[in-house]
């Protein structure tokens, strides 16, 4: 598969390629450069790795206070 570098240097993923590696529309990517060589893998959002790692019933008037706590519970749990 052969692909151009446009003027402002994007380039189209061709669809089997696309299929493939499952990145679809609005999808996030990892661009590495290896050597002369330019890696793209499919990959997910940091938040949507983490969904549902805490429930909250009711958000804390300090908010700052407790993401520092819920943080040390995370940590103490080897998370």
């Amino acid at each position: 598969m052969m692909g151009k570098v446009d003027e402002k240097g994007r380039v189209a993923i061709p669809k089997i390629a696309r299929d493939k590696a499952g990145i679809g529309k609005g999808k996030y990517v990892r661009v590495k450069v290896v050597g002369k060589s330019v890696i793209i893998e499919a990959a997910e959002q940091v938040a949507d790795a983490h969904f549902g790692a805490f429930k909250v019933n009711k958000w804390p008037e300090d908010l700052d206070g407790f993401l520092v706590e819920v943080t040390r519970k995370w940590k103490s749990k080897g998370m």
